[in-house]
This record gives C-alpha cells, sequence and structure tokens, in this order.
C-alpha cells in the first residue's frame, strides 16, 4: 500500500487518538486501549515499510504518550514519586535525547572558548571573575590553600545560599529556551566561559590538581544538572520552531509538559551538590585524596548513570511490550 493511501485509511482513527490523549474527547480505558491496540500495529506496519517517513515519528510520538495515559491508572497504584524518577523521566530524557545531546556538544565548545581566551589573554580572567575574586584566590594560594573562599560563612548559610542561586540559574536556563533556545545559550555561554577560565586560571597558577579536588567535589552534579537544564531549554525552544504534525501552539504545550518534568528532575542534584559545597567542599584540601577523587567520580558516577544509560535500559524494556519511543 502506498504511504499516502495508508494515510488517508487511517487518518481520522489517528485523530480521535490524539483527541482522547490531549483531552479534547473522554473515553473510558478499555476504549482507549482498544484504540491503542489499533495505533501499535498501525505503528508497526509503517516502520516495515515507510521506515525513514515522518507518519513514523507522529505515530511514535502518539504511542509514547498514550502508553503513559493509559497505565496512569495503574501508577496510582505505586508511589507516584517513585515513578516519576523511575519510569517517566528516564522515558523522557530518551525522548528528547538529541538535544541533550547537542548541549553537552555546545557546553564543551564554549567551555573550550574560555580556556583558549584565558590562557591567551591575561586580563581576561580579571574581566570575567573580576578584581576582587581574583586577587582574594591568589592570597588563597599564597596561604598554600586555593580552594579557601568555601569555608567562609556557616555551613547552613553556604548550602542554602549556595543552593537557591544554582536553582535560579538552572530555571533561567530552562525557562529562556522559550526563546527559540537563543536565551539557553546565552545562559549557558556566560556558565561556560567563566567554568573554562576558572580551571584555566587554577592551572596557571599551578595549584589545578588541588582546585579539582575540592570544587569537582560538588561541581560534578551541579554542572551536569546544568547542561540537563540547557538540553531541556533547547528542546522546549524546539517545541516552539518544529511542531511537527501539531500546531504550534498545542508542541508548545505537549513540549512544555515533558521537558518541565526533566527540568523538575534535576533539582534533587541541584540540592545535593548545594549540600556538599556548603558542608564537605569546605574541607577538602584537609581530607585525603582517595576521599575527595571517590566523592568526585560516585557522584559523577551517579547522575551520568541516570541521565546517559538509564534511559536507554527503561526505553528497551518498553520496546518488549511493543512501546517505541522517538
Amino acid at each position: 500500500m502506498r504511504e499516502v493511501a495508508f494515510i488517508k485509511q487511517n487518518k481520522e482513527k489517528w485523530l480521535e487518538f490524539e483527541q482522547a490523549i490531549f483531552g479534547k474527547s473522554k473515553k473510558n480505558p478499555d476504549e482507549l486501549a482498544s484504540l491503542y491496540i489499533h495505533l501499535v500495529n498501525d505503528l508497526a506496519y509503517a516502520q516495515t515499510y515507510y521506515a525513514k517517513s515522518k507518519t513514523v515519528i507522529y505515530l511514535n510520538h502518539l504511542a509514547s504518550q498514550t502508553y503513559q495515559k493509559i497505565y496512569k491508572t495503574k501508577r496510582e497504584d505505586t508511589n507516584r514519586l517513585v515513578y516519576f524518577f523511575k519510569t517517566e523521566v528516564p522515558l523522557l530524557v530518551y525522548e528528547y535525547r538529541r538535544y541533550i545531546f547537542y548541549a553537552f556538544i555546545i557546553f564543551i565548545l564554549l567551555t573550550s572558548i574560555g580556556v583558549v581566551s584565558a590562557k591567551n589573554d591575561d586580563s581576561f580572567v580579571r574581566v570575567i571573575l573580576g578584581d576582587h575574586y581574583v586577587n582574594m584566590t591568589l592570597e588563597n594560594i599564597k596561604d598554600g590553600n586555593p580552594v579557601a573562599v568555601y569555608k567562609s560563612g556557616s555551613n547552613w548559610g553556604s548550602f542554602v545560599g549556595i543552593t537557591l542561586n544554582n536553582l535560579k540559574v538552572g530555571a533561567l536556563s530552562y525557562l529562556f529556551g522559550i526563546f527559540l533556545g537563543i536565551g539557553t545559550f546565552w545562559v549557558l555561554l556566560q556558565n561556560c566561559i567563566m567554568l573554562g577560565s576558572f580551571q584555566t586560571f587554577f592551572y596557571q597558577q599551578g595549584v589545578f590538581w588541588e582546585s579539582v579536588r575540592g570544587i569537582w567535589i560538588h561541581g560534578s552534579m551541579e554542572i551536569f544538572a546544568m547542561v540537563i537544564e540547557a538540553g531541556a531549554g533547547f528542546a522546549l525552544g524546539a517545541s516552539i520552531l518544529f511542531p511537527k504534525t501539531f500546531s504550534r501552539f498545542n508542541s508548545f504545550k505537549i513540549g512544555f509538559k515533558n521537558t518541565f518534568k526533566i527540568f523538575l528532575s534535576t533539582m534533587p542534584f541541584t540540592l545535593i551538590a548545594g549540600f556538599l559545597e556548603g558542608f564537605i567542599t569546605r574541607y577538602s584540601i584537609d581530607m585525603p585524596k582517595v576521599l575527595s577523587v571517590g566523592i568526585i567520580l560516585t557522584t559523577l558516577g551517579i547522575i551520568s548513570f541516570y541521565y546517559l544509560i538509564y534511559p536507554f535500559i527503561v526505553n528497551k524494556k518498553l520496546k518488549a511490550k511493543n512501546v517505541s519511543i522517538i
């Protein structure tokens, strides 16, 4: 069957499905499940005969959305928060994985710009970090504690202040995605340039390893979460730029609903990073090297697994149930 004929034959059924999914019509679970069976069959047919067609993408998206809607009542029997982090967020991360990949590429490129700029212009670090911070850090380096700045203030005061600031930066990075992703890029640009010049400064002063042992105790989760938030922001902008088969407004509603959940998922990691910065980083210079490195590798391993590996595991399980995610 030609693809045009296939679409014409099933168009009304798919539109009915769209209305059921996005709340324009009410259907009981049995009716929805019946429609779902037909949809999965149509998807399998399209994947076989029109593998590179936009029809496959369209049906793929409907299938992923419908699966969540059908099994909503089943999820109520389990802990909603557990389901959110165990299944819902990983599926969404997998669905929007290309934008998270873009965010990592942009992060590396922009941070490299900060490194190169600081390396070739002695005044660049002062422009980015400010004279006060640079002078204070130089004094700390002379005193043998390059990361002494993290000892200033009380533990709880540092934890609260740092965490609130990180949550604010993450929220701006995500929400500014509404400006077609340009706002997200701008926030990422500022932070990446700062990070690159910051680490280059310590390298030039001969205390790079000491700075890594201290800063990345909390930085592993903090920076990683920042990149994930940027990826969610880019995906939000893409929902406006590339509505696919939906109206631009409906595409934005779907995009916001999904990417906001990804953004929310970063908050626990941001809180943990704030706790580490407020209570642990200040003691990094005095703790055994194996302990500081162990904390860095553990935190980096946990957040990397959750966002880069676990989504593929969850998606693979769903494929075994005849559900395909974009």
